[in-house]
Parts: C-alpha cells; structure tokens; sequence
C-alpha cells in the first residue's frame, strides 16, 4: 500500500513549540484523510528546528464509491420544490429518479446518488494547502512580498494583506511524495502561495546546503543523515545525554541531569556536538541553584557536579534521608538536622552540594578545532553572566542602604537584630517590602498586610500540626524531611504517594494514640508539645516572602522561596525555619511532594488557606475552566497536606480568623477599626473572638460591609469538598461514598451558648450532642450570617478533611461485608419508607415509646437501635471508625426481621407514627457516620 512523506522546511521553529507542532501535524493531515474515505495503518511525526516531517505508511489508493438515496418531495409538489430536489440530488431530469409508496404519505421521488471515489493524490493535494494555511501556530508571521498591502505589487509579486500565507517562521520549501514500496514514488502536485511541492530538501545549514532529492521515507532518513540533520528528537535527546555523560566522566566529573533542558536543546540542533567549557572556581562560591539557572537560562549548558564525593558524602545520588554510612538519618532532641530538598529532581550532592567549574553545552556544527572556539565563546558568555549572579549574591547578604527608614516596619513584626542591634539581612528584606507597600492584590491589600495574617494563622495552627507528629518535647522543630519521628515507621510523603489502603490510606494515626489514651489532647502547657512550634512557625511566616525584595529573585523569580532559605541559614535561623520558606510554596501542581516538617506544613496551610479566603472575600472564584489566580491548586494543596501528613484540620475555625481581615473594603480606616478592636479579644477562642467580631462590624455602616459575607465561608467550604472528591476520586474511591460521608450528621460539640439554628439529629434535650465529651475539640458552629452548620452538605460539621477520609476508607471496607450490604439495603429502604411518609404528611412521633410495641421485632430493633448508636457514637468520638461500622453491623438481623414481621403503616395511627419513629432513629443512627440514601446499590 501506498506510503507519504511530507516535509515542512522553514527556519528555525522555537523549541518550546516543535514536539506541539509535529503532533498537530499529525492530527490534521490523518483527521482529513479518514473524512475524505481513506484509511492508513500508521502515522509517526517527526521535527527538527527547521523542519517537520510526517511519514504515513499503508494509506489506501483511493476512496470508495459513495451510494446513497435521498428521499425527496411529493410527486404532487409544486415545481419549485422539484426543482430544488435536482440540484441537491445532482439530477438534469426527475425522470433520472425514482418513484416510491408510503401508505400514509403516498407517492415520493427517490434519488439513488452514486459519488465515485477519488484518487489519493487528488485528496492529499486538495487537503495539505488547506492544513498548511490553518495550522494553528501559538504565534505566526507573514513575509515577503506578498505580505504587502492587498492590491499593491511588488516587483512581480502582488501584496495579499491578511490573506498572505501565516507561518511560525518563513516557509521555504515543501516535500511531499507518495507511492508503494514497489514503485517510484510521485510528487503530489500543489502550491501554497508560490511555494510549489517537490521531491527536494536541504541538508544541514552549513554542513550540507546543497539540494537533495528524495524518494520516500527511508530514502529521505538516510539521505538527511548523510547530510548531517537527525530527524528523530528522541535519538538526538539519547545522543546528547549518552555523550554529555561521557565526556563529563572522562574529565572526572559527573553530570547534572535537567530533563526540560534537554528536551529544549535537542529543538535547538540538528547535528548535536557536545562541548565542555569553563568558568573561574571562585564562582563556585555562588549557591549552586544560581549557578545552576544562570548556565542554563542563557546558554542553554548542561552544570557538572565532581566525580569524587566531599568528605562523607556519596557520589552516586543517595536516598532522601539517608547518611553516607547508609543508616536512615535519626532527629535527636539536642541536635538541629537540615530539612533535605533538593532543587527540582536533584540529589542532594549534586543539585545543592558543590559543582565543579565546568559545564556542557551542545554545538549544531563539527567545527574544524574540535569546538575550541565555541566552547571559549561560551565560556567568555558564562563568566560575564556568574559575574553579575555573584554581584547579586553579595549585595542581598549586605545591609539596605535606606535602613533607617525601615524601622517602623521593624517594629511592627517584631523583626530580629543582631548583637548591636541592626536588623539581620533577611529581616531588612521583609521590612523593605512592607514599608515599598509592594501590593498582593488591589482589593487584598499589600504583602505586608498579608504576611502579618499568615504569620498569625500559622501560629495558630502550628499546635494542631504538632499534634500530627510525635509529641514528645524537642521532636517538633528541626526534623529532617522525609524522616519519621522516633517510634514511628512512616517515611516522607513524595510526589504520587499514595497511603496504604484501598485507596488512599488505613491512615496512621501519629501521636492520636497519646491524646486518646490520656483523656486530654496533648498541649504545650502539659509537656506534651514543644512550646517552640509557634514561635518557629510565626518566625518561619514573617521571612517566608522577605526573598521576593532580593537581587536574586529578582533575576530570576522561580527561585523565590529556595533563595529564602539559603539566606535565612546564612543569618543562622533554625533550620526548620528556612525549610519552610522554601516549602510553603508546596505543592505546586499534583505531581509536587508536600512539605512533612511541622513548621513548614503550619506555613504552608496558612499561605494557602489566606489566599482562599481573601480571594473569596472579594468574589474571585475559579468559574469553568478560568482559575487565574490558581485557587483550586491551593484547595487540593491543603487536602493533600492535611491528609497525607494526617494532620487534623479543622477548616471553619481557621476561615473565621482569616475572614475577619476580610470583611470590609479595602477603606485603610476601617481594616485599622477592625485591627484595634481585634487586640481586646485576643485571649477569646477564635468562634467567640469570630462572633465578637461580627457584632461589632455589624454596627458599622452597611457601605463599608463586603457584600459577598453571608454565604463566602460556607460556599469555601463546598469548594473544598468538591476538591477533596476529586482527590478521593483520583485515590480509587466511590464517588457515592464521598457524598455520603459529606452528606452525614456526625456528632458535634457546639461551644457554650453558640448551639446552631439547625440542630443536628441526635442532640439531646439538654443541648449537648450525645456521646459527645467535654474534652472534645469544638466545632465552631452558626456559620456565617446566621447560617446553621448543616448548610449544604454538613457545612462547618464536614470541615475536617482528615475525619472524612477515614470514614470514608471505613464505609468502604464495610460495604464490601454481606452485612454491610444488607444493612444498606435495609437502611435505605427505611429511609424511602420515611421519605414518602413524610411527603404525604404522615405524622411521625417525636420519640419511640416501647409501650406501643406489639410485636417482638420492634422490641429487639429498639434495643439494638440504643446500642448501635452508643457503641458507634463511642467509636466515632474515639475515631475509631471500623469500629463504628461494625456496631451498625449489628442492626442488620434486627432491622431484617423487622421488615419481614412488622407492617409499618398499621391502622393504629399511633402505632404507625410509633413505627416510623423508630425507622427515623435507623436513619440517625447509621447517619452518624453516612447518609446512606446516597449510596448505590
């Protein structure tokens, strides 16, 4: 069968569009073969930085016949609809159609439309301009002559405007043959604004410029490679990693792999040549990472590390967390280990550690002096560009020279001096870009502004994170990344990880086992927590973006947060301190490890949760596929935090402190009103401090309200479920669980006196949540605006991520249980049974009195009733959710012999409500942990 080769030859394609390019090549050219009848067995592109290629194998000779009938009007229609019929059907006479029956519609004309096939080349010359003057360029040009002003002539050219063929780069030639293997292949004729097709390519630019006829496929590889140009990327990505490794060992030096670098260089060559040059060692004094990006953002080079290792390390990339003698790093209580992280897939010797004073760079010629010259030229390049990185390095460890006017910002964020007082270079950095107002948002304030809110939420949830790790004192600050705590077996969560589980984790419960058994939560004031976590977790917060003010950043901004932490340990910080400056901005996309150092998943969430709140306080929500401000990666960036280092967050609690900075406009006089009256309630909780608030700006003038208020936090909250369905979802877990889990009524415990308009089911007449201790963590509850928690699906109830997806591992395993499955059929034909009562208005008593039992079924269903909801409630407040599944396991044979036994809707009205009573307390119980309505099957 026959095969094509195409050719589009242009000057230079930028690389970041060649790989997108060659695929839509592909999609077009096959897309419009199939439509136009053909079919083939296989299409591959192919591209260099002046060419695409498509070779298409097997492609039929020609398209089929196409028969088909047309039915068309009356024969007793007038003339003008006949006529019509004709021209659409391609007929001279309606005696060339046919005349058919309906037994309704009586006689019809038929027309019986033979379309005969058409040859391939026909189709390919017809399709290929159409593909080429609509290919969809990120960016295109027009050229020459012809793209003057329509009407003008340019020598013998006429200008066509708009109409001017549009290209990545000009155009210059087009190959394009087509034919079997057996046979000489012929050039399929057509043209494409002058620029006519032909069997004719050019080889490499200075290597082989001269003309090259070709044939087909194989012909055109061979012929091109003679001439210097590799058509294949792939082979020259192999090429040029194969001889940067060894030219790199040869020279005793071992390279530093860059995937995204590489795949650019192999778009800037045709014929790769790899070169080594070399800069002066006393750059080295440079941070690697800068060293690293300044080589590789302006020539394009490959960095090389030593081969032979620094005292106690190891040359080949070693585990995260692992010593030089091979033994898992262990975090002592009296000595400060440095969080690991290395810059993008980096190892740790080779990404942070020291390079060596040589780099790869990649040549598209063989020059006659093996490349001397090129490499001396680059090095000469590389030398000016480390020159101004290293000017740059030293000027952000040296002081302001505008110190004195930073004293105010000083001040304000309690900044730190050195032993005479003057203020440690990292800290001038944060004071300059409060007193700059370098401005976050227009309707969000300024940086300033903004890292005072994070700095306090993460001081605020520095304990809860700690609660997460082991809680023995000098356990919290300065544990390595990736190293569990003494006692525990787990390892670093990295990018991909999934817990153990059915799907996302029969999740550890890390330092919960100490609260539970004791009957208190762990504290700072009884030992259990270090007291250092929230100063660290303020400290590490208040320096988090103090590096976006440095001349390194400045340069070169994907360094923000790595440079931060660079200089915080310059200045002597601890180091749990500077890895969170880094990884607060973790994780930046699904595929990103999160942070596992208690500081810096306390600032991480505080930096994320303040950028959700703030931007839902001024109506800035994700809509459709639009999320400019990456909020939904925020979202799953806190679900994936929360629940991979299995730390118990509360969401609502944590909105409200935030939203109060977000209440009003951005009136600089109103936002200070609510500062100052914030200091009165600093020793409240943060629900009264919340509710105290409100009251308080209610009484001020309703223009100054934010008028997205009354629904913004629960509507947060709803967005945060929706995230956490999708990662449960990509986990393996049944969306229905999801809901039904979202959907429950677990037991809450409402602080004093703020009960909500919506009691939850199960509450008992005192006004305490049954089952509930008074130790429990309270669950702050009127949402916002007089909204009751149940809001939606659960609202302020559903709030801890981590809570839910235990439930949702546990209902899982108890629904692949026979009882499991027959407590949910018989649960939910409960629930249908009470939802249709409820409809018709059927009264339903408010308790169950056994003194209306007749029947035996009822009494024991009543009793296991009681015990199932004691024991699950126990369980639940315990955490203990398997648990809880097992002791609504025990209402399955009860509620089963019910059904069979007892006829709900007996005559006696007060039977009847009594019967239904008791279903509504199946409901409730088994709703403590699910909605089981929601459930298939």
């Amino acid at each position: 069968m026959p095969d094509i080769l195409l050719e589009l030859r242009s000057e230079e394609i930028p690389a970041r569009m060649q790989r997108k390019a060659a695929g839509d090549l592909r999609k077009m050219v096959t897309d419009g073969l199939v439509e136009a009848g053909l079919i083939y067995e296989a299409a591959r592109e192919y591209w260099t930085p002046r060419r695409l290629v498509l070779d298409v194998r097997g492609l039929t000779a020609r398209s089929k016949d196409v028969r088909e009938e047309r039915k068309g009007p009356s024969t007793k229609a007038p003339d003008q609809a006949i006529q019509g019929f004709l021209r659409s059907a391609g007929l001279t006479d309606i005696a060339q159609a046919e005349i058919q029956t309906d037994p309704k519609k009586g006689d019809f004309y038929v027309a019986r439309v033979v379309k005969p096939g058409r040859a391939a080349e026909e189709i390919i010359a017809a399709l290929l301009p159409e593909v080429i003057r609509t290919f969809p360029w990120p960016k295109s040009m027009r050229w020459g002559a012809a793209s003057g002003p329509k009407g003008l002539r340019y020598g013998k050219t006429e200008g066509r405007g708009g109409e001017a063929l549009r290209w990545v780069r000009p155009l210059q030639s087009i190959v394009c043959t087509f034919g079997p293997e057996t046979e000489e292949p012929v050039v399929v004729d057509f043209a494409v604004d002058g620029i006519r097709s032909g069997n004719t390519t050019y080889g490499h630019r200075f290597h082989a410029p001269e003309a090259i006829s070709v044939r087909r496929f194989d012909d055109y590889v061979a012929k091109l490679e003679a001439a210097k140009v590799i058509i294949d990327a792939e082979r020259r990505k192999e090429i040029i990693l194969s001889d940067a490794k060894n030219l790199a060992f040869a020279n005793g030096l071992d390279l530093v792999e860059d995937e995204g670098l590489l795949e650019e260089v192999s778009g800037l060559v045709e014929w790769p040549v790899v070169l080594m040059g070399e800069f002066d060692e006393a750059f080295l004094a440079i941070p690697a990472e800068v060293i690293r990006l300044t080589i590789r953002a302006n020539q394009k080079c490959f960095v090389t590390a030593p081969l032979s290792p620094l005292e106690g390390e190891m040359s080949a990339k070693p585990t995260e967390g692992v010593t030089s003698e091979g033994t898992a790093k262990r975090t002592s209580s009296t000595a400060e280990a440095t969080p690991s992280a290395a810059f993008g897939a980096t190892s740790p010797s080779r990404g942070e550690g020291r390079l060596a004073p040589r780099f790869l760079l990649t040549a598209n010629i063989e020059a006659r002096d093996g490349g001397r010259e090129i490499a001396h030229g680059n090095g000469k390049v590389v030398r000016a560009r480390l020159s101004d990185a290293l000017y740059f390095w030293k000027t952000d460890q040296a002081d302001l020279p505008d110190l004195d006017k930073l004293e105010a910002s000083a001040e304000k964020f309690g900044l730190k001096r050195d032993a005479v007082g003057k203020l440690l270079p990292l800290d001038q950095r944060m004071a300059r870009l409060d007193h700059l107002g370098v401005t976050f948002h227009a309707k969000l304030g300024t940086q300033g502004e903004r890292v005072e809110r994070i700095a306090r939420l993460a001081e605020e949830l520095a304990p809860t994170v700690a609660l997460a790790f082991s809680p023995l004192a000098g356990e919290m600050a300065g544990r390595p990344e990736g190293v569990p705590s003494e006692g525990t077996t787990g390892t670093s969560s990295t990018a991909g990880t999934t817990p153990p589980g059915r799907f996302a984790a029969t999740l550890p419960s890390r330092g919960r086992e100490a609260s539970s058994t004791a009957g208190t939560p762990p504290s700072v004031a009884s030992g259990d927590i270090s007291p250092e976590i929230g100063a660290l977790a303020r400290r590490a917060a208040l320096l988090a973006k103090a590096d976006l003010t440095t001349e390194v950043v400045g340069e070169f901004p994907e360094l923000q947060g790595a440079m931060g932490r660079k200089y915080a340990l310059l200045q002597g910080e601890n180091p749990s301190v500077a890895a969170a400056i880094e990884e607060h901005y973790k994780p930046q996309g699904p595929s990103d490890r999160v942070p596992t150092d208690p500081v810096s998943i306390a600032v991480a969430l505080a930096d994320k949760l303040d950028t959700l709140v703030g931007f839902w306080a001024i109506d800035e929500k994700p809509t459709g596929s639009k999320d400019p401000y990456a909020l939904r990666r925020a979202a799953l960036g806190v679900i994936r935090i929360a629940v991979e280092n299995q730390v118990r967050l509360r969401l609502f609690p944590h909105f409200q402190s935030l939203w109060i900075f977000h209440l009003l406009n951005e009136r600089s006089d109103q936002r200070k009103i609510i500062k100052d009256h914030l200091l009165t309630l600093e020793h409240m909780s943060p629900s009264v401090r919340f509710a105290r608030l409100k009251e308080f700006i209610d009484s001020l003038p309703r223009s100054r309200r934010n008028p997205h208020s009354d629904d913004a936090l629960p509507d947060l909250l709803s967005f945060f479920h929706d995230r956490l369905k999708v990662y449960l979802r990509d986990q393996g877990a049944r969306h229905d669980l999801i809901d039904a889990v979202l959907a429950s009524r677990a037991p809450l415990s409402p602080l004093a006196g703020e009960m909500s308009a919506k009691p939850t089911e199960g509450v008992t007449s005192g006004g305490t949540a049954k089952g509930t201790s008074s130790t429990a963590e309270a669950t702050p509850t009127a949402a916002f605006g007089g909204t009751s928690p149940a809001r939606g699906e659960g609202a302020s109830a559903n709030d801890d991520l981590l809570t839910i997806v235990r439930r949702v591992e546990a209902l899982g395993s108890f629904l692949d249980s026979e009882d499991g499955k027959n407590l949910l059929a018989g649960t939910k034909r409960a629930a249908n049974i009470l939802a249709a009562e409820e409809k018709k208005g059927t009264a339903i008593a408010a308790i169950v009195d056994p003194a209306l039992f007749r029947e035996d079924a009822e009494k024991a269903l009543f009793a296991a009733v009681n015990q199932a909801e004691r024991e699950a409630g126990e369980a639940i407040r315990q955490e203990d959710f398997s648990a809880a599944m097992r002791a609504l396991a025990a209402l399955r044979a009860p509620v089963d012999s019910f059904f069979d036994k007892v006829l709900v809707n007996d005559e006696d009205v007060a039977v009847r409500a009594n019967r239904l009573a008791l279903l509504a307390r199946i409901r409730a119980a088994t709703g403590q942990v699910a909605d089981f309505s929601r459930i298939a099957g």
